[in-house]
């Protein structure tokens, strides 16, 4: 028995009928899925966190023993949730990656089937509940950086344009993020219980060297789908890719900004030149 028919029999009949709408992309019927819809999300995202913000500026921050269990859950359960998904992603798209190769797995409009767009969907609606990581760190009057805010936010958008524009090679860009948040949400969930995870500087390189794949893929899918479609008799290319153009540029464009983002990040958080005290005690 696959992975899927396993999980899938201890999902309760009256979870699967309630849940029918967000199993197949119908715009306008699925959950959030209107540009009006995503947009009033992000929004809201922002009226929540700087409401948040101003409501606790003259207030202390929420004693850790009542959120370090909700904490906890949120990260395990985030952590679990990212590697199961991606073990059902994998299970459906591996068997059409050995029979096809590579570059057909990531450009052919077969390999996104009824149930890998329930997997996108699945993935799509992660994205918002990883927004409640921004309303711990409010609570816990923690300061927010723009990347934190900006890539909470862009990600939920960006997900949705995948879907919307079909692109094929999205599997890909989401299996590597999942496996990325595997490691992540594992990595707070163990120090939010005060166990020492010398992982942080680890994760910053997988997100960093995530997108470096993720825009390789990107550029390899949008260059033969321009080559083969307009400029077929002047390009070298390989086989057509699958997907709308404005859904690839509006993910290399979101992705670039994630890269040189977490790059200034990584400089200036592990870069840092020492201080003299520091030297002398190496």
């Amino acid at each position: 028995m696959s992975l899927y028919q396993t999980v899938k029999e201890y999902v309760p009949q009256s979870v699967q009928r309630f849940t029918t709408p967000m199993q197949l992309w119908q715009p306008g019927v699925t959950p959030i899925s209107s540009t009006t819809s995503v947009v009033s999300m992000s929004i809201l995202y922002l009226v929540v966190i700087l409401g948040g913000q101003e409501f606790m500026r003259n207030r202390p921050p929420v004693p850790s023993r009542y959120l370090k269990l909700p904490f906890f859950i949120h990260n395990v359960l985030l952590s679990l949730g990212s590697g199961l998904l991606l073990a059902l992603i994998l299970e459906e798209v591996l068997p059409f990656f050995w029979a096809h190769g590579a570059h057909d797995s990531i450009c052919r409009q077969e390999v996104t089937t009824k149930r890998m767009m329930m997997f996108y969907i699945i993935n799509y609606y992660f994205k918002y509940w990883e927004l409640l990581d921004t309303v711990f760190l409010v609570l816990k009057k923690k300061n927010l950086m723009f990347l934190h805010v900006y890539h909470h936010m862009a990600t939920a958008a960006l997900c949705w344009s995948q879907i919307v524009g079909q692109t094929s090679l999205a599997w890909s860009i989401i299996s590597l993020n999942l496996a990325v948040h595997v490691v992540m949400y594992g990595y707070y969930a163990l120090t939010s219980v005060g166990i020492r995870c010398p992982w942080k500087k680890i994760i910053t390189v997988m997100q960093i060297t995530q997108f470096v794949l993720d825009l390789g893929i990107c550029f390899w899918g949008t260059y033969n789908h321009y080559a083969s479609t307009y400029y077929s008799k002047w390009l070298p290319y390989y086989r057509y890719c699958h997907g709308a153009p404005i859904a690839a540029w509006i993910g290399i464009g979101v992705l670039t900004s994630y890269l040189f983002l977490f790059l200034v990040f990584f400089r200036k958080t592990y870069n840092k030149p020492k201080t003299p005290s520091a030297k002398k005690a190496n």
